[in-house]
């Protein structure tokens, strides 16, 4: 079902200390910053082979992350993988009888389709996303 890793999401208080704090230990210059005001947050990604790093922070306490942040503090806050067909993998999981976030794929950016596998579905509490890449978009993507 897998095919590889696509990104790995840490949830973080702000974006730009986050970068700065990554550039400075990690040597990871090159970063794509979105913003997704509809969805209150700002995204920062990072391309480490074929995988990202995903920097999320919550804009409001609307965001989805900001209980993730309150509660938990910065961390990861998911672990996303990607799939060939995500109506597939989602039908496959059901049959299995695994506990979903997303009964349906929805959209992602970087033109991928997305959904969420529940943390209490045997992923050790960290929260799985499958990705789709769609025709036309980048490598790496993310639910935000």
């Amino acid at each position: 079902m897998f095919t590889l890793v696509d990104h790995i999401g840490f949830v973080v208080a702000d974006v730009d200390a986050a970068v700065a704090h990554y550039r400075e230990a990690f040597g990871i210059e090159e970063w794509e910053r979105i913003a997704l005001p509809e969805r209150h947050a700002d995204i920062a990604v990072a391309r480490l082979g074929d995988t990202l790093i995903e920097l999320i922070a919550p804009t409001s306490e609307e965001a989805s992350f900001a209980r993730f942040l309150r509660e938990k503090g910065a961390g990861i806050h998911h672990i996303a993988y990607r799939v060939d067909n995500i109506v597939a993998a989602l039908a496959e999981l059901r049959a299995r009888g695994v506990p979903m976030i997303d009964k349906e794929a929805r959209p992602g950016i970087h033109n991928t389709l997305v959904a969420f596998v529940h943390p209490k579905a045997g992923a050790q509490g960290v929260l799985v996303e499958l990705v789709q890449h769609q025709h036309g978009g980048e490598p790496g993507g993310t639910h935000t």
